[in-house]
């Protein structure tokens, strides 16, 4: 310790008084606080299936369409012509952990009102590769929720077969709202 540092810490300490009976004080480490575990709501809803999966080769392209949904609505989705309005990344997630992000995803997506989605789940370089699971229960568990009209594999600038583009449901809010818009200009 220098001169100028020496000064410095005793003008700062200058106003310090110590402790008249040092014997009397206990110093108590601090106590730890016991982390209540608190019950996730969202999860309690949760209808994901995790039983035996077919694992989906690596080459094959994921693809679902609800019944009723234009051809063309696909095709655009597949193009990745869809403005993505949130994104999910579930990239070295355990498998459970994807079945829960994914579950509160969309709940909140569609609570949010949103339609185009993107989920990153990665892509392993063996068909039995951890990516490649999380890949295979995503196609699955997607086609479980009724809010999802459609998903596809990704364009290549948003992941490829490591991603997927998912379209919702449109909300009520945005029927009433798309009919005015289209009611509007019938007249």
């Amino acid at each position: 310790m220098n001169l100028d540092e020496k000064s410095l810490f005793l003008d700062a300490m200058d106003d310090v008084k110590p402790l008249k009976n040092c014997n009397s004080s206990q110093w108590l480490k601090p106590v730890k606080e016991k982390v209540v575990q608190k019950l996730d709501t969202v999860q309690l809803d949760n209808f994901l299936t995790t039983g035996f999966l077919e694992i989906i080769p690596l080459d094959t392209l994921l693809e679902f369409k609800r019944e009723g949904l234009q051809t063309g609505v696909l095709d655009k989705l597949r193009q990745g012509k869809y403005k993505q309005e949130a994104s999910l990344n579930l990239i070295r997630q355990p498998v459970e952990q994807c079945r829960q992000m994914l579950f509160a995803y969309i709940q909140e997506a569609k609570k949010d009102g949103l339609r185009n989605l993107l989920i990153v789940h990665g892509k392993g370089r063996e068909d039995k590769s951890h990516a490649n699971v999380v890949r295979s229960y995503v196609a699955r568990w997607l086609a479980e929720f009724d809010e999802v009209q459609a998903f596809c594999s990704a364009m290549p600038h948003h992941g490829g077969s490591g991603a997927c583009y998912v379209a919702l449901k449109k909300s009520d809010q945005a029927k009433v709202e798309n009919w005015e818009r289209h009611a509007k200009h019938s007249r």
